[in-house]
């Protein structure tokens, strides 16, 4: 859908187990690393090494673990951690919430594994979970802004959703600028439909992998 092809990912899940015997009882846990590689961009990106560089990736981490976290039980977990790695090969707007819908097809084929190999005895997946940005530019609502969009957007909006229709996080902000009801209603309609198409699309790849 949109322009998601052009949004090429890697994500894939680590799985470990827990560090401590203390938290076997408190079952497992999703965290998530995440980083743009050189090349992403249309020119060359340096490597995030220092601590100011690394700050809003620790906040798409945390955003991005949240909503993982969200899709299953830990408790079904087992005493384990499981860690998305999301690598941004070619970047063009919307990052974080493509790596959010890939982290969850990554997370998938993690508990297919640990499913196959028995060491779960049933999957602890609750709900699938995807991600879509919206905005709106020049007065028209806009789905999967792409970079130069996403740089003309008077407002721009995060969504993450899991296929229950129920909400795990908004990220919404007026850039020198403010909108009204109206606008924010069109832009959850158009996020939602934007998501429906992205869990399909997960299904696919997850019946796939």
């Amino acid at each position: 859908m949109g322009k998601y092809p052009r949004h090429l990912r890697r994500e894939r899940g680590g799985i470990r187990p827990a560090l401590d015997e203390g938290a076997k009882g408190r079952g497992g846990w999703i965290t998530a690393e995440y980083s743009m590689l050189p090349y992403s961009t249309l020119t060359r990106k340096p490597r995030d090494i220092s601590k100011a560089a690394r700050r809003p990736l620790v906040e798409i981490q945390r955003l991005i673990g949240r909503s993982m976290r969200a899709a299953l039980a830990l408790q079904k977990l087992g005493a384990r951690t499981i860690c998305v790695d999301c690598d941004v090969l070619q970047a063009d707007g919307g990052t974080r919430t493509a790596a959010i819908t890939g982290a969850f097809v990554a997370l998938s084929l993690a508990v297919k594994k640990l499913i196959a190999e028995k060491k779960l005895s049933e999957s602890p997946i609750l709900h699938a979970v995807a991600a879509a940005s919206v905005g709106i530019v020049n007065g028209v609502p806009l789905l999967d802004l792409c970079y130069t969009e996403d740089v003309a957007a008077s407002v721009d909006m995060n969504l993450v959703m899991n296929d229950s229709g129920q909400f795990i996080e908004l990220q919404g902000t007026g850039e020198e600028a403010t909108f009204s009801e109206q606008e924010l209603a069109e832009l959850l309609a158009l996020g939602k439909s934007g998501i429906g198409q992205l869990l399909v699309a997960q299904q696919k790849a997850i019946a796939q992998g």
